[in-house]
């Protein structure tokens, strides 16, 4: 295909004589790559032009004038050009192949590995490991295993060089219950696919892990239920006539449960508030009032106990004194309404009146030539996008060597924890602090429904998962990769004449890429999204749905959240989400300033004797990680600016992004308050720290149950107060919002307005808005003939999946 062919004149040969030269540059890797053209004229080189093949299986090619040069020197200056020219589309490319080489660094263990890890660990005699799903409590098994990720000067020598990968390794968590001192060990095991040597994982402090904390598994939670059966069979009665369900023997009328955390009060416990439910759709909001403390900690099953029973808001040492008091008489009982199976209280099932036609499908996202963007293995370019994503098993979806037009950004942008603390007047409630990393937050990722979760045309890929199992776990379709457009424009003008005409509109439609996961943490849904536009900019959103937590309703529980149901309170609650984003602008040696406005008085200079007052920007160079710690409840800064300060802009500017935030966070819990201590990351809306290794994460799997003495404690991370100027710069960012339950969460809270997040912005990093490059553009200016000229760079028609009209503009505006 020509170039002539799809834009018509576009260049001017004059008569040119000159061989045409063809260099091609990269490698064609999964039916993309760049090449150039170039034209002679003697001593002009009159064009450069790129050749890009259409995005993977799209099939459809695209010539674009770049630019438009006059060499009025040498033929010998021209060939200069040429060369310099080739050598830097050479090491754009080289770039390329190096990012794509290293992806696989940060790519998520492969079932085989996972097979053989479980393999050679269960072949090292001294380990004595068995089988997780085993019914005992006191064994040595395999909780957890995932990537663990190389030092990140390991990593950026085969990013940046070229060099070698580092071996692959896994880091895998085993419970030694099987012995005099239980304990959790983490170890390091490598390499893979065929490893042959493993080593223990440290904390920062050497902190080690308590037992107790380790995450609640399939096989407790067995041996759980068997005390509630016994327990639940003590008061049949009671529940019978309270509810109309009884939880053993109840054929359609059972009841279920929801555990509550932490388990206890401090360090060492393992006790769990449990409350009763209807097993119904969305039994989350069907609580009956009626919720038992039972201590777990012994390794014996036979050994626990329930500690506490709280009925229609009075509290019991033993369910034989609550039946005795109960059948005396002397206690405040309480009946449900009998349940209507007809009720779709809980449910989805659509009621209610609505307008919209039901014989007709909404608006629906397409791709009228074929997907635009690339996806191979774990790696994924996209209009001057580039980056490698994974799943963690314990926190979630991460980003690794986020690029731009070849240019990393940010070496790393990736959950870290997502909590939810409540209040209420039952115990269940009151204890309710959940900290979600610490029930593997990233192996929820449950399958996503086409139409639904993501668009029909996305990209769906499957995660793999190694957590309380014996063999690798499947998630299919667990995470997807969609290019959709916002319905607002990125950019426009409409240039009024003001005569009832126009000297010009110009516009570019925004699209966007989207990678999305989900977790599902019991009840709630948390939608985990990064956003890629063509103008440089990152957003991080998270949007929560799912059914919220629900608790019996007393009087008292008013002040703590909303009456939902004839017996159901929703308790308030706040959601905090905490992310690492560690920076890499234009290097990694970068400094971070904080910019705010205030008020100046200047002089008239126009008008003596008047002044004038207007805002000026003041800018604070923080240069210690105490200084760049900013707790909630301070004022915030108003712009946040990372920059590098041997690199600027063509005009001058130091190259820089900056952090935007999306958020309605405050704290949870008063500093040093007991469970705050496990979350110390939730003190500050941002906190800037210099790259570790060492501080890889701001959170663990065991502080959920034990934050009272937290192997990882982020407060560890600046408490030394180390120097960040020139430094490479991680930080940590914390959203969230305060979520108070009303009518209209019934039966699921909805999304909107309920996503938070932030943006990585470009301050100053480029020399003009990179989606300039976007082919997408439209400018319309009047021709002398009254008809619009229409300038644009992509097929006029686009296809009858979305519409077979031309564009069309008129653009004048008069009385009628």
């Amino acid at each position: 295909m020509e170039p002539e062919q799809l834009w018509g004149s576009w260049a001017s040969w004059e008569g040119c004589q000159s061989p045409v030269v063809m260099y091609r540059g990269g490698t064609l890797r999964g039916g993309r790559g760049p090449s150039a053209l170039f034209r002679f004229t003697g001593c002009s080189l009159l064009h450069w032009l790129f050749f890009e093949k259409g995005l993977h299986d799209c099939g459809v090619e695209r010539w674009s004038v770049i630019q438009s040069l006059q060499c009025t020197a040498s033929m010998w200056s021209c060939w200069g050009l040429l060369v310099l020219f080739l050598a830097a589309s050479g090491s754009a490319s080289r770039e390329r192949e190096w990012a794509h080489h290293g992806a696989s660094m940060f790519a998520d263990l492969t079932p085989r590995e996972m097979r053989a890890v479980r393999d050679f660990l269960h072949g090292q005699q001294e380990l004595g490991l068995t089988l997780a799903k085993g019914t005992a409590l006191n064994k040595n098994s395999i909780l957890l295993m995932e990537l663990h990720v190389p030092r990140k000067h390991e990593a950026l020598r085969a990013l940046d060089r070229g060099q070698a990968k580092p071996p692959r390794q896994a880091r895998v968590v085993v419970q030694f219950g099987n012995q005099a001192q239980p304990n959790i060990t983490e170890y390091i095991v490598g390499p893979l696919p065929f490893p042959t040597a493993f080593e223990v994982k440290t904390f920062k402090g050497d902190r080690r892990i308590r037992f107790e904390s380790r995450p609640i598994t399939s096989v407790e939670y067995v041996h759980l239920v068997k005390v509630l059966e016994r327990a639940a069979e003590k008061a049949r009665r009671l529940l019978h006539e309270s509810t109309g369900f009884t939880f053993t023997n109840c054929g359609d009328r059972c009841l279920t449960y929801s555990d509550i955390a932490p388990r206890g009060l401090a360090s060492g416990e393992r006790r769990t508030w449990i409350m009763l439910q209807k097993f119904v759709e969305g039994y989350f909001i069907h609580p009956v009032g009626f919720e038992l403390l039972i201590n777990h900690r012994d390794l014996d099953p036979e050994k626990w106990t329930v500690e506490k029973v709280w009925y229609n808001g009075q509290y019991f040492d033993s369910v034989e004194e609550l039946m005795e008091k109960y059948d005396q008489g002397t206690i405040e009982k309480v009946k449900l309404p009998e349940h209507d199976p007809a009720d779709l209280y809980s449910t989805f099932v659509p009621r209610g009146h609505s307008n919209t036609p039901t014989n007709i499908h909404g608006a629906k996202l397409v791709e009228p030539q074929g997907p635009r963007y690339h996806v191979d293995g774990n790696f994924v370019e996209y209009a001057g996008w580039s980056f490698a994503f994974r799943v963690r098993s314990s926190a979630g979806l991460q980003i690794f060597d986020l690029r731009f037009n070849g240019e990393r950004v940010a070496y790393e942008v990736s959950l870290q924890e997502a909590i939810a603390f409540y209040s209420g007047d039952t115990p269940a409630a009151m204890q309710t602090k959940y900290i979600d990393a610490g029930w593997a937050m990233g192996t929820s990722d449950y399958e996503l429904a086409p139409g639904v979760d993501c668009p029909e045309v996305a990209t769906f890929k499957d995660m793999y998962h190694y957590y309380d199992t014996d063999k690798p776990v499947r998630y299919r379709n667990a995470l997807c990769i969609f290019e959709m457009t916002t319905a607002m424009p990125l950019r426009r003008h409409f240039n009024s004449d003001f005569k009832g005409g126009y000297n010009f509109f110009a516009g570019l439609e925004n699209h966007v890429l989207v990678i999305r996961t989900t977790s599902t943490v019991y009840n709630y849904d948390y939608i985990w999204d990064f956003h890629f536009y063509q103008n440089g900019v990152m957003e991080s959103r998270v949007s929560a749905t799912g059914y919220i937590h629900a608790t019996f309703f007393t009087p008292n529980g008013l002040n703590y959240g909303t009456k939902v149901y004839s017996y159901v309170l929703g308790n308030l609650h706040t959601h905090l989400i905490h992310y690492k984003v560690d920076l890499d602008v234009a290097g990694r040696e970068n400094n971070f300033e904080s910019m705010k406005l205030k008020f100046v008085n200047v002089s008239n200079p126009w008008s003596p004797g008047h002044t004038i007052q207007q805002s000026f920007l003041s800018k604070t160079q923080h240069e210690t990680e105490r200084s760049a710690a900013f707790r909630f409840g301070k004022k915030f800064p108003r712009y946040l600016h990372f920059y590098n300060p041997k690199r600027e802009n063509k005009w001058g500017h130091k190259r820089g992004y900056r952090i935007q935030f999306n958020s309605h966070a405050h704290s949870v819990l008063p500093k040093g308050w007991k469970e705050e201590n496990g979350i110390s990351w939730s003190r500050y809306p941002l906190a800037v720290t210099r790259h570790k290794d060492s501080e890889a994460t701001s959170s663990s799997i065991y502080t959920q149950n034990d934050p009272w003495e937290p192997v990882v404690s982020f407060e560890d991370y600046i408490r030394n107060n180390e120097n960040i100027t020139n430094q490479d710069l991680v930080a940590w960012v914390t959203v969230g919002f305060l979520h108070v339950p009303h009518s209209e969460d019934i039966p699921n809270t909805a999304t909107p307005g309920n996503a938070v997040g932030f943006f990585l912005r470009p301050f100053n990093f480029f020399d003009e808005d990179p989606s300039l490059a976007s082919r997408s553009t439209v400018i319309v200016r009047p021709g002398k003939d009254g008809q619009p000229k229409i300038q644009r760079w992509t097929p006029e028609v686009v296809g009858h999946c979305v519409t077979d009209r031309p564009f069309t503009y008129n653009g004048t505006y008069a009385g009628v």
